[in-house]
């Protein structure tokens, strides 16, 4: 390994440093709550690294049922996880340099986390497989390892909502959204996909609003940069 790739390893890693730490509390999260659901660690941890996609496994865990509806489960997952699509579009731009074998490899990982640290990369430097997966394996560790520590503890944590632990997960991606703040063009496109996803969960059930809110960012971010081509002398 050259000396070059030995310091994108390290920049990869040192780049999803503060998320691999923040995702262990989510982990241990969903462990717990996979044990209270009656999952066994070895299931919950099973199910982290196959799916390796934080939401869908939550929202997996609130329709779990004995015996399992394979069918509500795999619709919910692809509806969440539909999102994706938007997400390996966006970062397969910056992929240049990737064989084709890798960019398959590559989206395995592609969680939230993941894509948002590989585009503030990419706005300054190159987007190279040793930099992304020095960044993805230690956050895919952390996530696997830590649902199977919190299913481990399940039964003395309890409900993780007593203890307010529930909120971790939303609160990391509060912080990833202002990551991405570039003033009120992003506000606009933050409204219009919170106001989506609002109105989709009040008059659709189920889990849609995730694909509303989506919807609603994506036209509010075109009408943005439709009206600045407009102005734009």
């Amino acid at each position: 390994m050259t000396s070059a790739a030995r310091l994108e390893m390290r920049q990869g890693c040192h780049s999803i440093l503060p998320l691999t730490v923040a995702v262990v509390p989510i982990g241990l999260v969903f462990g717990a709550v996979a044990a209270t659901k009656g999952l066994s660690a070895l299931e919950a941890m099973l199910m982290s690294a196959l799916v390796f996609a934080g939401g869908s496994q939550f929202v997996a865990m609130d329709l779990w049922t004995h015996p399992a509806n394979m069918a509500a489960l795999g619709s919910a997952a692809l509806l969440v996880n539909i999102r994706h699509v938007l997400m390996g579009a966006s970062i397969s731009r910056h992929m240049a340099e990737f064989s084709g074998r890798q960019k398959v490899m590559s989206m395995l990982f592609l969680a939230d986390e993941i894509w948002a640290v590989a585009e503030f990369r990419a706005r300054g430097h190159r987007l190279t497989p040793v930099w992304f997966f020095a960044a993805a394996l230690p956050f895919y560790l952390a996530w696997v390892l830590s649902g199977f520590t919190g299913a481990l503890l399940g039964a003395m944590v309890g409900d993780p909502a007593v203890i307010a632990m529930d909120f971790v997960f939303p609160a990391v991606f509060v912080i990833l959204i202002f990551g991405f703040w570039r003033g009120n063009h992003t506000g606009w496109i933050l409204v219009g996909s919170a106001a989506s996803a609002l109105l989709v969960h009040h008059v659709v059930p189920g889990v849609w609003y995730i694909l509303g809110g989506a919807l609603g960012g994506v036209a509010m971010a075109a009408l943005a940069s439709r009206r600045a081509r407009e102005v734009r002398p």
